[in-house]
């Protein structure tokens, strides 16, 4: 296996300082209702971190625009390109047009309408594959044939440092968390998150938290290597549907990760129509799976404590979302 040096606090903080003034701050919401009483406990403190508020929608702003900064003026005049079931190319064509780098986004033929226009409006180049388990490949044809820059969804230690300002932000907003649950689709915002967390506080307990139907990063530590998931994943999290992990974001969830844990498709539904009716938020289904996770296979572990909660993301059109919501939040 190969070895890899991880990022340090004093990394995280001067990648957060680069990424000043170009990044939202994003906020925070604490739960505090009758509800979350009951499917909890009056003790348990809930802070939800509203990164679908962030620029583009998502997390994915941070590493996109911190891969763009490591590159080089000949590489930045060549292009990049990006492989992504939606979020990762609305990120990558938005940081590449602000810093006036042509972009080309390799998308799949089932990729929410929603984000597809996203991207269009933005101006970005698209290719459009199959299915997601072709988008990598793709990827990295077009960059050895166009000698562009790969911005991959999740593999990259620009990746891993860029979402790490995310996990620094949530720190210093809310101190003395004792858990922080964080969605995994590759592993690009889970290895940053927790690697930051964990370099700033070793106390905090970082969870993982994967869909029943796509579970790499589970089955990865389970096996101690990084694997290809055989059949391709499938969720209503199609932000979460990596179809393989990758060695670098493995290896950092495997050191700094307390654990992954697994939703089903109705866990996070629910969560939907939880932060929907609870806390005023329209997220699509992979920015509901850490709420999912803390009301579902981490609530006993969570009871009682100052848990974060990461919500990721919000690319999903209304008539989708909606679509989604047919269970009441009441237990």
């Amino acid at each position: 296996m190969a070895h890899y040096s991880f990022p340090t606090e004093s990394d995280f903080r001067r990648q957060h300082q680069k990424l000043e003034g170009r990044i939202i701050r994003t906020p925070i919401q604490q739960w505090r209702t009758p509800l979350k009483n009951r499917l909890l406990s009056k003790d348990t403190e809930v802070f939800w971190k509203l990164e679908l508020f962030q620029k583009s929608g998502s997390f994915k702003y941070r590493g996109a625009l911190s891969v763009i900064d490591q590159m080089s003026t000949k590489e930045k005049q060549a292009g990049v390109v990006a492989g992504t079931g939606g979020n990762h190319g609305i990120a990558v064509a938005l940081a590449a047009k602000n810093a006036g780098v042509d972009a080309k986004i390799i998308v799949p033929q089932a990729m929410n309408l929603f984000r597809r226009k996203a991207i269009d409006r933005i101006g970005a180049e698209m290719v459009v594959v199959d299915c997601i388990s072709q988008i990598l490949d793709e990827m990295h044809r077009v960059a050895e044939q166009e000698g562009r820059t790969v911005m991959h969804p999740f593999e990259s230690p620009a990746i891993t440092l860029g979402a790490g300002t995310l996990g620094l932000e949530f720190l210093d907003q809310v101190p003395s968390l004792d858990v922080v649950i964080v969605p995994i689709g590759g592993g690009g915002l889970a290895s940053g998150v927790a690697c930051a967390i964990k370099e700033a506080n070793s106390n905090c307990e970082v969870y993982g938290v994967e869909p029943v139907g796509a579970n790499s990063m589970q089955l990865s530590i389970e096996q101690g290597r990084a694997i290809v998931l055989h059949p391709p994943p499938k969720s209503i999290a199609d932000s979460l549907c990596s179809p393989k992990a990758e060695s670098y974001s493995f290896a950092v969830c495997q050191k700094y990760l307390d654990g992954v844990v697994l939703v089903e498709e109705q866990e996070i539904v629910q969560a939907m129509r939880i932060l929907f009716e609870e806390g005023k938020l329209a997220v699509e289904p992979a920015g509901a799976a850490a709420t999912a996770a803390l009301l579902g296979p981490l609530r006993e572990r969570c009871i009682g404590r100052r848990v974060g909660v990461v919500v990721c993301g919000s690319n999903i059109d209304v008539e989708t979302f909606f679509g989604f919501l047919p269970f009441s939040c009441e237990k």
